[in-house]
């Protein structure tokens, strides 16, 4: 048991299984990912940077790049979204779509990969 199973034990349905299928999501397109608990929420970590993370909220659940610049860089993919500075914004009942969820994930390891040249 990871401290992301302890975390997400204490969801209630649906959000726990749309959770459950976002981790298997992110593993998925980062399977070398560390998983973790950062800023109180589940955290997916490489080389020790943060990546990708999610939290169920009452009336939405949300996505977390770990970057603020993220969703400014690819405003046409999160047109469709509520976005914060830092967080945004899908359904309770289902996961965030694969095809976004990629994108999102592939905009934040080229922001790293930029900042450590």
């Amino acid at each position: 048991m990871t401290v992301i199973d302890d975390y997400l034990a204490r969801v209630s349905e649906p959000q726990k299984s749309v959770l459950f299928e976002m981790r298997t999501r992110i593993l998925t397109l980062i399977p070398n990912a560390v998983e973790c608990i950062s800023y109180q929420v589940p955290c997916f970590k490489v080389d020790g940077k943060g990546i990708a993370g999610f939290a169920p909220y009452k009336s939405h659940n949300s996505y977390f790049p770990f970057s603020g610049q993220v969703f400014k860089e690819i405003p046409e993919v999160v047109a469709d979204y509520e976005t914060t500075s830092g967080a945004l914004h899908f359904d309770c009942d289902k996961p965030l779509d694969m095809d976004v969820l990629k994108v999102l994930i592939e905009k934040r390891m080229e922001q790293i990969l930029r900042n450590n040249r």
